[in-house]
């Protein structure tokens, strides 16, 4: 009996350490961009680019929905699987997944269009670049968050017990509403920023 009180308690204890790492390492990210964005806003008040300002693509208005409609997804599977509807959770996992794959695909498009104008992450204009580096490492996040939900899509085909994919679940969709809540913070700050 105590030995099965004591793996409960250790189970519940690991949770409790991946959420808690999982938030660190939120919080960690939002502070990454927190200094990028003053980086920005320093070079630029310097005056050094002053009268070069960039339009960004509209691609980027298209992949802000695209990542707030698989927000939306990835909410809706995690509800199936508290509703134990696991059918339903892996066809919405795997539509959040072809949607960031889009969101993805739609931001390299973005960044074809700046090249097309002539838009180089390495250039004279530095504030040019930061769009590169801003959407480049939200890019990043943004595969970590892909390599997740796969995860969690494999994760669903297979028979594991309920709480173990509801707690994979809730770590994935709170990690991929993160990304959505940076992305529109990017965009945002972007384009008051252009």
């Amino acid at each position: 009996m105590e030995s099965t009180e004591y793996k409960i308690d250790e189970l519940i204890q690991s949770k409790k350490a991946k959420k808690f790492n999982l938030w660190l390492g939120m919080i960690g990210m939002f502070m990454m961009f927190a200094a990028l964005s003053s980086g920005f806003i320093v070079y630029t008040a310097s005056g050094v680019d002053k009268g070069i300002k960039t339009i960004l693509p509209t691609a980027f208005a298209y992949s802000t929905a695209v990542i707030v409609l698989s927000s939306l997804t990835l909410h809706l599977a995690y509800q199936a699987v508290k509703r134990e509807q696991f059918g339903r959770q892996r066809l919405l996992l795997l539509v959040t997944i072809v949607l960031g794959i889009v969101f993805f695909a739609v931001q390299l498009h973005a960044w074809s269009i700046l090249i097309g104008r002539e838009i180089y992450f390495i250039n004279n204009n530095a504030s040019q670049s930061f769009i590169y580096v801003f959407t480049g490492l939200h890019l990043a996040h943004i595969i970590a968050g892909l390599i997740v939900l796969v995860r969690c899509y494999i994760g669903a085909l297979r028979p594991i017990p309920l709480p173990k994919n509801q707690f994979r679940m809730n770590l994935a969709t709170i990690f991929w509403h993160f990304l959505d809540l940076l992305w529109i913070y990017i965009y945002v700050f972007l384009l008051l920023n252009q």
